[in-house]
């Protein structure tokens, strides 16, 4: 995969940053180092190891799913800046 400046460009603009010409550069240097790396990593051979193999084994863990006693709905909104209808009341994020 090849990373130009323009890639970089593009990136920044999707992440909304404003990139100086000296970070630009230096981001184009880092990925296309990553990417060189990557590339070297693709010439091991995997073909024994499997798929989301772990160094440790790794079991579930279940237990019964079963309803217990919660605190008291009193309790837990004492400490709440703002209730209201016993629900926590948050000030509006997006308009």
């Amino acid at each position: 995969m090849e990373i130009t400046k323009n890639t970089i460009e593009h990136i920044a603009n999707l992440s909304r940053l404003d990139l100086t010409e000296e970070e630009k550069s230096m981001l184009l240097f880092d990925m296309k180092q990553i990417i060189a790396y990557m590339d070297k990593l693709k010439e091991l051979d995997t073909s024994k190891v499997k798929p989301t193999a772990h160094v440790m084994q790794i079991n579930n863990v279940f237990r019964e799913d079963k309803s217990e006693p919660s605190y008291p709905k009193e309790k837990l909104l004492a400490n709440a800046p703002l209730s209201e209808g016993g629900c926590f009341k948050v000030p509006k994020v997006v308009e």
